[in-house]
């Protein structure tokens, strides 16, 4: 006979948060949200923190590269999607892992004889407006001289101009030799008012850029992640088909952690995936895997492996697994669940897996729920695909401004790598649809805004860290009638443009 649950599955609307005692120095500002990525042995540490318990989706229309660098400014992780060829998804991490660093490598270079419009093709194709000219047009050539955009004006200069002819030239440069540390990079930075501090070795070759407005940003910034070498940290997908390829091209590219991008995480597929990294690089290369929405799929996602573990089935805004194959469970449920069996193989193994809710939040008050329900971060998709930094275009709609948005699971992705069980290499139903989401504007605006609620919500509760959150929030189910109250009633509304 199957088994039957005795209690329903319940989502995030359907709970609250009780408010706890809070104390004068219980405010906002002295919240943190640190929180752990990957899993650690007890009385030790994460090797990996995020700074704020966000990480994007592994999904098409939402984690390029571009996004992956607008989250790590705010101190979150993104995923590069997977649903595209191992050299793509290469080049996207390397593209993040490259954008920021201490002493960056010039992918902007030209000879001296090189002409104005190759300047402006350059800037054109990679972004950056400055150029290194060196004698062979390489990024470690000799130096020559540097060109910015205050160097040239196009309005009033033939594109046949050769670039000799109105760079800064070498003997105008401020330089600094090879052994200059990044602190004594900017502190010539500022003593000399440059933007850019070419670093060169003996023989006058180019070897980094140090850049004013990296130190500007950081002070702006102070959450970032960056790795060891103050570089921004990123994330990629991988799938239980193609990794002995993958893997090792992510890893080559920088990436700082993996994710097995799955709609079913308790499957052989997983662990013959996680035992392949495991024989191939130990525990140096960080993964996690998923999703589960109970105890049994957690335990062995737990024992083959996994760094953390995603949980949910179902539940995002453009998934229909649940309507196309009868799978999944309530995400609130399923958290609860899993995040028992999280801190009952804590209590018996001493190694902390981190679990990361995957789906389910709507409102931004979900977000508090879901961490006070025991999840260490949460994965968004919809909540990021509304963004500037989202892959999408920006379309308006009936006099809406929206952006696209669409299942990995849809015909549109196609990404049936996600969805294979052993079968053909072919998705033969949809298991997420094709649509648009509410444009909403710039992703560090929303999200300082919502987790400023999740920090105020925390205060709430009396607490200053997610950990004493999860150890003191009190949580009730509420009636329908209650959900019902908790909205807007009984009132006219003065107007109806109520869209976030």
């Amino acid at each position: 006979m199957a088994y039957y649950y005795s209690e329903p599955s319940h989502t995030f609307s359907e709970y609250l948060l009780v408010p706890g005692y809070t104390s004068e120095d219980c405010i906002p500002t002295n919240v943190s949200l640190r929180t752990p990525l990957v899993k650690f042995k007890k009385g030790e540490e994460s090797s990996i923190n995020l700074n704020i318990p966000l990480v994007s989706a592994i999904m098409q229309s939402v984690s390029d590269n571009n996004m992956a660098i607008a989250l790590a400014k705010e101190g979150g992780l993104s995923f590069i999607y997977g649903s595209q060829s191992v050299e793509d998804e290469a080049a996207m991490v390397a593209k993040v892992k490259n954008y920021k660093a201490g002493f960056v490598v010039s992918d902007s270079n030209l000879r001296p004889d090189s002409t104005l419009a190759d300047v402006l093709a350059l800037v054109e194709k990679t972004g950056h407006s400055t150029i290194a000219i060196t004698d062979n047009g390489m990024y470690n050539g000799k130096l020559i001289g540097i060109v910015t955009s205050r160097d040239y004006r196009v309005s009033s200069m033939s594109p046949n101009t050769p670039v000799k002819e109105f760079m800064t030239p070498r003997s105008k440069l401020i330089t600094a030799p090879e052994n200059t540390s990044l602190n004594e990079a900017n502190d010539i930075i500022w003593e000399h008012k440059v933007n850019q501090l070419p670093i060169v070795d003996s023989d006058d070759r180019l070897l980094y850029l140090v850049f004013r407005k990296d130190y500007d940003q950081h002070e702006e910034q102070p959450l970032e992640l960056l790795d060891s070498n103050k570089r921004f940290m990123v994330g990629a997908g991988i799938n239980t088909k193609d990794y002995e390829e993958r893997v090792p091209a992510l890893v080559e590219a920088g990436a700082d952690v993996l994710c097995i991008d799955s709609s079913e995480g308790y499957t052989i597929w997983q662990k013959k995936t996680l035992d392949f990294i495991r024989a191939k690089y130990g525990d140096s290369v960080k993964v996690g895997a998923g999703n589960v929405v109970d105890r049994d799929g957690f335990r062995f996602l737990a024992e083959a492996g996994a760094d953390f573990i995603k949980v949910g089935i179902g539940g995002g805004s453009i998934c229909i697994t649940r309507e196309q194959k009868g799978i999944g469970r309530g995400q609130a449920t399923a958290l609860i669940e899993v995040a028992a069996a999280r801190d009952e193989y804590f209590a018996e193994t001493g190694v902390y897996v981190p679990i990361c809710s995957d789906g389910g939040i709507v409102h931004d008050y979900h977000m508090t729920l879901a961490l006070a329900m025991g999840a260490d971060f949460l994965m968004l998709g919809r909540y990021f695909a509304r963004f500037d930094e989202s892959p999408t275009p920006k379309l308006n709609v009936n006099g809406t401004y929206v952006k696209e948005y669409w299942g990995e699971g849809s015909n549109r992705a196609r990404n049936w790598q996600r969805y294979d069980l052993g079968g053909k290499a072919k998705l033969s139903f949809e298991e997420g649809v094709d649509s648009y989401v509410v444009y909403a504007g710039p992703l560090k605006d929303n999200v300082n805004k919502s987790l400023y609620k999740v920090k105020s919500t925390m205060c709430n509760c009396g607490v200053l860290t997610i950990p004493e959150l999860q150890r003191d929030a009190k949580i009730t189910l509420v009636s329908a009638t209650s959900i019902v109250e908790g909205g807007y009633h009984d009132v006219m509304l003065k107007t109806t443009n109520n869209k976030l």
